[in-house]
């Protein structure tokens, strides 16, 4: 991520929420970085709707 920051785009897709990324990378001022490199300058997009996987599960 640091090597492309402000260089080239990056795709990052999750099924965690953003606010609890900090609690999760766990240390500080690691945890500090990488979200001011990722959230600060991103564009999110936040899907909402049913699982699409339910309709597969459904057909084993």
């Amino acid at each position: 991520i640091d090597e492309r920051y402000k260089m080239s785009s990056t795709i990052l897709s999750s099924q965690i929420p953003v606010s609890t990324w900090y609690e999760l990378i766990g240390e500080g001022t690691l945890a500090d970085a990488i979200l001011d490199r990722i959230v600060n300058s991103s564009h999110r997009i936040d899907l909402k709707g049913d699982s699409l996987r339910k309709g597969i599960l459904k057909q084993d």
